[in-house]
């Protein structure tokens, strides 16, 4: 479990600096990208939680 939450710490950091190059981006593309990356990560960054979840419950 250890693991995943290594994982989920990362995800969400790299989520949040995706957000950042994002926000500061002064390229319409770039800003574009970082915010289809950002929201991936979050996406990625969700599903390990719910399955970090699941496997506390036993459901999985």
């Amino acid at each position: 479990m250890k693991d995943y939450q290594t994982h989920l710490e990362k995800l969400r950091k790299d989520a949040a600096e995706c957000a950042l190059v994002r926000d500061l981006a002064t390229d319409k593309a770039k800003r574009d990208m970082f915010d289809r990356l950002a929201r991936h990560l979050e996406q990625l960054a969700d599903e390990v939680e719910r399955v970090m979840k699941a496997r506390k419950t036993g459901s999985m």
